[in-house]
């Protein structure tokens, strides 16, 4: 029995999330058709590592799973995607040592979430379209979230016992070719349910005047549930990397 690494693409606008889920349509559930039809049609589970919510796509969601195949890796990179739906693509993949995990060995996350200036109707399907904001504002903003804090009144809810997430990174950028385009880019080594759209959403909110910074401040310096926030809506959410040791 071997173990493959892949690297997968989706565009989740017509599936209900990653994650297989009962009576839903989740890119899981694709994929391990596809791999079980190479596998006399006995089911092959993929292990992902990282949930995303129904309409979020992806650039570099990781998974992994244990096949016996006489496929070398770029064979079996073709067939997997010769049965797969258009709109998921396994970018990568590689035999990997049987201790990988896709979930418990990554370090961090890169996530970003794209939002036009225009009402553009060839982006609307993938950018958030917002109106009135202040980009100066968003930057200001964003460097709050940098560090590590309690992020529990950015989460739709939270059974965890910890809800500290450090990040990395966290910024505001233009499209160097397409002034219409606004990215926000976010790595942290973790991130909380529906983290990165009340985030964005409630940075939105602030450039537009509808709440302070100080009231920001706040939400991160006193966390508590059920805040007052704003969501993001999951068209503009791209989970863009994710990271392991060397």
């Amino acid at each position: 029995m071997r173990r493959y690494k892949i690297i997968i693409q989706y565009d989740g606008t017509n599936f209900s999330g990653f994650q297989s889920q009962k009576n839903q349509r989740g890119i899981q559930d694709k994929i391990e058709s596809s791999i079980a039809s190479l596998n006399h049609d006995k089911k092959v589970r993929i292990y992902g590592a990282s949930r995303t919510d129904t309409g979020v796509h992806a650039l570099g969601q990781v998974a992994h799973f244990d096949l016996d195949s006489k496929l070398n890796d770029k064979d079996l990179l073709r067939a997997i995607n010769a049965r797969l739906d258009r709109q998921i693509r396994i970018s990568s993949l590689k035999e990997i040592n049987e201790n990988f995990h896709s979930r418990f060995d990554a370090k961090s996350k890169e996530y970003n979430y794209l939002c036009c200036l225009s009402d553009n109707p060839l982006l609307l399907k993938d950018h958030h379209y917002i109106k009135k904001v202040d980009f100066n504002i968003l930057s200001d903003v964003s460097k709050i979230i940098e560090g590590e804090h309690d992020f529990l009144s950015f989460s739709k809810f939270s059974n965890k016992k910890n809800n500290y997430c450090k990040i990395f990174t966290s910024k505001w950028v233009f499209d160097d070719n397409n002034e219409e385009k606004l990215s926000y880019i976010i790595h942290g080594n973790r991130f909380l349910h529906h983290m990165v759209r009340y985030l964005v959403g409630t940075m939105i909110a602030v450039s537009q005047k509808k709440i302070s910074i100080n009231d920001f401040k706040n939400l991160l310096g006193k966390p508590r549930k059920d805040a007052k926030i704003f969501k993001a809506p999951s068209n503009g959410l791209i989970l863009k990397e994710i990271f392991y040791e060397d």
